[in-house]
């Protein structure tokens, strides 16, 4: 049998850790033991492109949201609103890790040159957020039931350079950066008359510029045929070479400044050429890190998901973070979760547990049968919704006979006669009686991901460990 080095390099991570040996070091400098001059370098070329993923991600993720004359489906042009009518299907590509349970009201849109106004209706105690995040995928700001309430609301959102006088009935949200990510989430029970209540509430959703007025008619989008529309983002942002991810980040770090916390790193990676405010020097890269660089570089930040310093908690076959939305200078952990679930919430808004293998070790295979069970009154704690969702090994949904690509209360699954929820996890129907309870598994490998939606801060709780998540379990 013929390792690659990669292969090698993750193969030893189980035996560094069960010696006790700092894992997760070892293995970066493993990767990196190929390259006898300029390690330092590459070490931070590799910091530099673990630090500036998420903005890469978020402006690729743009290009292919907005690349359309006028909205339609899952994508608009700049500063129109993205209204999804029903929920994601399995032949969504657009990011990943997508839900299931709420109809997203989204928009890209540019506040450089001047605010933008958000206007929201009175959402009539229906649960909904309205996380809006910076370029650097940080949530500074989330309206929403939890934040804000469910009446009528109107925001002014504003760049880093503007000053200026707030019109009355406005609250201004100051955005980091000029690219800003409104990814509005409205609760719905996916029936047609709760189709119907959410669709009007979306359409009473308004954006505009603050010099356009409410009664703006954007203009139509133009459409770059030169944009790959069908690979999945994630794909485009990894096949970028060296040169061209740290060409286009230092582009985008010109209209999407640094944080002032953030000058350490930069004074680093300034040593690479990598500098806010300048266009990179592709000469500065060595033509031998154009494809290992980045290929190495992922392969970290995938792997802090394990070796994360306490950043992600693994409980009975389940790692999740409490990490989330807001992430200081923890850079990896903020490509971590670029990576695996762009867009995620604060903590306090939704804690997504994820599982990509049983508790007894293995993988999630389709041909096995696996339960989970929550005992009588264990569900998990919100003040909001809870799911649990399926996903292939490249986390997005699952094709299969039912349609069913979750599992919560809106879904009408059966309580056993103790009161508790069992959920049964296979390839095939577990049979007439139970299938309300039957979360279909593709044929092969696949993932599950738990949400918990406004976590409930008293125990027992997520938040502070106090509830604990039940293991999946194999059947047989």
């Amino acid at each position: 049998m013929k390792l690659t080095r990669r292969e090698a390099a993750f193969g030893g991570l189980g035996l560094l850790a069960s010696v006790g040996v700092p894992s997760a070091a070892l293995a970066w400098d493993g990767l990196v033991s190929d390259l006898v001059e300029g390690v330092e370098d590459f070490k931070i070329a590799s910091d530099a492109y673990v630090y500036g993923y998420p903005l890469v991600t978020m402006e690729m993720t743009r290009r292919v949201f907005t690349n359309v004359a006028k909205p339609e489906g899952t994508r608009a042009p700049m500063g129109q609103l993205i209204k999804l009518r029903s929920y994601p299907d399995a032949t969504f590509r657009d990011v990943t890790a997508p839900n299931a349970d709420t109809l997203y009201t989204t928009s890209f849109f540019d506040v450089g040159a001047e605010p933008w106004v958000l206007s929201v209706p009175d959402m009539k105690d229906r649960y909904f957020l309205l996380p809006l995040l910076s370029g650097w995928t940080d949530v500074f700001e989330v309206p929403g039931k939890r934040t804000t309430g469910t009446g009528p609301q109107t925001y002014l959102i504003s760049g880093p350079n503007w000053s200026g006088p707030v019109p009355a009935g406005m609250k201004q949200l100051k955005s980091p950066t000029s690219l800003v990510w409104l990814l509005g989430r409205i609760y719905c029970s996916g029936t047609p008359e709760d189709y119907a209540a959410v669709h009007a509430l979306q359409d009473q959703f308004k954006l505009y510029p603050l010099s356009a007025g409410k009664d703006w008619t954007p203009p139509e989008g133009k459409v770059d045929p030169a944009i790959d529309m069908k690979t999945a983002v994630r794909e485009q942002v990894n096949k970028l070479t060296a040169t061209e991810y740290f060409t286009l980040l230092a582009e985008l770090m010109k209209q999407n400044p640094p944080a002032p916390k953030d000058a350490p790193a930069l004074e680093r990676f300034a040593k690479i050429g990598l500098v806010p405010g300048k266009s990179f020097d592709g000469k500065a890269i060595d033509a031998r890190w154009e494809k290992r660089l980045p290929q190495v570089s992922f392969d970290r930040i995938m792997m802090h998901f394990k070796f994360s310093d306490g950043d992600i908690q693994l409980i009975n076959g389940w790692g999740f973070s409490t990490k989330t939305g807001l992430y200081g200078t923890n850079y990896i952990q903020r490509a971590l979760i670029t990576a695996i679930g762009l867009g995620a919430n604060r903590p306090q808004d939704a804690v997504y547990p994820t599982s990509l293998k049983p508790a007894a070790g293995g993988s999630y295979e389709g041909s096995n049968r696996y339960v989970m069970r929550f005992a009588k009154g264990q569900l998990p704690p919100v003040k909001g919704f809870w799911s649990l969702t399926m996903y292939d090994e490249d986390y997005f949904f699952v094709a299969n006979p039912i349609n069913r690509y979750s599992m919560s209360v809106r879904t009408n699954p059966k309580l056993e006669k103790d009161g508790s929820l069992v959920i049964y996890i296979q390839n095939e129907s577990p049979g007439a009686d139970k299938e309300a309870n039957w979360l279909p598994a593709p044929k092969g490998k696949f993932l599950l991901m738990l949400r918990l939606y406004w976590p409930d801060e008293k125990k027992p709780s997520i938040l502070d460990g106090s509830w604990v998540i039940p293991a999946v379990t194999k059947v047989g």
